[in-house]
């Protein structure tokens, strides 16, 4: 099961770490800027659709987005 608070907490420290504005981000992963607003608050999740896409943007893999130990 994910843990949405620190799925928030992920997409807000990487987006950060890549220097980019919550209105960039949504601009590069087709979404408005207060769906990334919402994610980072933890008020709503990514569609699956785009994971993939926001983890690329945002220098992540897909597990480490979205926490899973591939261990």
């Amino acid at each position: 099961m994910i843990n949405t608070s620190k799925l928030a907490q992920r997409i807000a420290d990487a987006r950060r770490e890549k220097g980019l504005t919550q209105r960039e981000l949504a601009a590069r992963v087709g979404v408005s800027a207060q769906a990334v607003s919402k994610w980072e608050r933890g008020i709503a999740c990514p569609d699956i659709s785009i994971l993939d896409e926001l983890a690329g943007a945002i220098g992540l893999s897909l597990p480490e987005l979205l926490g899973v130990d591939q261990t």
